[in-house]
């Protein structure tokens, strides 16, 4: 069985790296990238890598966290793209080769909570 948990972890080390070919090495020629919040869509490894690739601006990953089982995985990360920081929850599907056929990518922004609540919480 493939270790989709390492397969998530070099997709992002190389992407860090801006080891083009090490980051298409993890992909299906078919993969498929989805941002539901932007409701951008890359179809095909090409495609996909050049749209890392030409991402603007001097942004840098880091992995807080994998989970992965026999089907996908998810990873949680923290971007900086420039001053800007960003969270990412990035779910992984696989194809049959242990290549990564799809990849949904959310980027839920902070807000401020509702009051009330503050005596049940730690904010950090």
């Amino acid at each position: 069985m493939t270790d989709h948990a390492e397969t998530i972890r070099h997709y992002w080390d190389a992407a860090e790296r801006r080891d083009w070919e090490g980051f298409a090495a993890t992909l299906a020629p078919d993969v498929l990238y989805e941002v539901p919040q932007t409701r951008e869509r890359v179809r095909g490894r090409e495609a996909y890598v050049r749209f890392n690739a030409e991402f603007p601006g001097d942004w840098h990953v880091t992995v807080r966290r994998v989970v992965a089982d026999a089907a996908g995985g998810v990873a949680w990360t923290d971007v900086a793209v420039g001053e800007e920081r960003l969270t990412g929850l990035h779910f992984f599907t696989f194809d049959g080769d242990g290549l990564v056929r799809r990849v949904d990518d959310f980027w839920p922004e902070p807000y401020e909570p509702p009051p009330g609540r503050g005596h049940l919480v730690e904010r950090f």
